[in-house]
């Protein structure tokens, strides 16, 4: 990738972020070409061909970025500070929704990107969802001490248990296009409260 991406101004970078956000989240990897997203982003395809080498390139930037925006986000909300597992995801799925208002199609891309099945980009896609999205990181990062939880849970099913069901909700809501930010707020609020319910350890 070309370091004078990073040179332009904010507003032009994320008008490039976001159309490739949009494009590949409405299309597939094979189906979204390049000078659609050029279009999308109001710029010449020979200039985002210079920013970028080729598509393979841009949607792997795209979906570190993604990932980073959220957890920079985290980290300047002082998410990681909590020592509570629950607090810390639900601030994470805020952190979700609080990003739609910049990046509309953040979240539908990378749930789009976690199927992707293209050949040519599946090796690179996985070990990349693999350095961000493990077990073992998330469990560090989001404090999974199981002196917090009832005696004998798998953690891993649980945190896998409600790992799905938020990025389901999240798919349901972005595909249906009836995207209620303060809405879904409140409902991971009560999906939490249900989670802590039933996988905290009773005092």
């Amino acid at each position: 990738m070309n370091d004078s991406f990073f040179q332009l101004p904010e507003s032009k970078r994320s008008a490039i972020i976001n159309a490739g956000f949009r494009v590949f989240s409405q299309h597939s990897y094979k189906n979204s070409p390049m000078s659609v997203i050029a279009a999308e982003a109001d710029i010449s395809k020979s200039l985002l061909f210079y920013y970028f080498k080729n598509k393979k390139e841009l949607y792997l930037f795209l979906c570190r970025t993604a990932t980073e925006l959220t957890q920079q986000e985290m980290i300047r909300q002082r998410s990681y500070e909590n020592d509570d597992f629950f607090d810390i995801f639900l601030s994470g799925l805020k952190v979700k929704v609080q990003l739609m208002k910049r990046y509309p199609e953040l979240s539908l891309f990378q749930l789009k990107a976690y199927y992707e099945k293209d050949e040519a980009l599946r090796p690179e896609l996985n070990k990349l969802i693999g350095e961000y999205s493990s077990y073992e990181k998330q469990a560090k990062m989001l404090k999974l001490d199981k002196e917090q939880f009832a005696d004998g849970l798998d953690l891993e099913m649980m945190y896998t248990d409600m790992y799905l069901a938020s990025e389901g909700y999240l798919w349901e809501k972005l595909k249906s296009g009836k995207i209620d930010p303060d809405r879904m707020e409140r409902d991971f609020v009560r999906m939490i409260k249900f989670w802590r319910g039933v996988y905290a350890k009773k005092t």
